[in-house]
């Protein structure tokens, strides 16, 4: 996108703004904000600049913006702990089957960080199985 970066701020919570009065199911709401997440990223100065003007923006637009906005980060804060307790997982007990994959995928955050803590004292796959069975892991 050739957008200069003066304007790279004010451009996205646009995009936002707009996504916002579209009214569409969670969903799409989330593949459209991660677009523009992606072709729009912001540096320090435009973050800063950003919020400042989400925070003048109108007040029912703001909540849905910031809505979108939270669910970003969200959502990367559930990629960063997947991927962090998959590589410990991998690390500590070795290779996982697959279908033990998956269902750690599946995992709330809340679950994420406590297989974490819980991964410690794992030493072998067996103990990765157990654990899944016994919280639960939805299929």
């Amino acid at each position: 996108m050739a957008i200069a970066p003066a304007d790279r701020p004010r451009v996205k919570l646009e995009c936002l703004r707009l996504l916002a009065t579209l009214r569409l199911d969670p969903a799409r709401t989330r593949l459209i904000s991660g677009f523009v997440d992606t072709y729009l990223q912001l540096n320090t100065r435009e973050t800063s600049q950003f919020q400042t003007s989400l925070v003048q923006a109108q007040l029912q637009e703001q909540e849905v913006v910031m809505e979108i906005v939270t669910s970003w980060m969200r959502e990367g804060m559930h990629e960063e702990a997947l991927t962090l307790v998959l590589r410990q997982l991998r690390r500590r007990v070795g290779p996982l089957d697959t279908a033990y994959e998956e269902q750690i995928r599946r995992l709330s955050l809340k679950a994420l960080e406590d297989l974490s803590e819980a991964l410690l004292d794992f030493t072998q796959v067996a103990h990765v199985a157990t654990w899944l069975q016994a919280h639960q892991a939805p299929s």
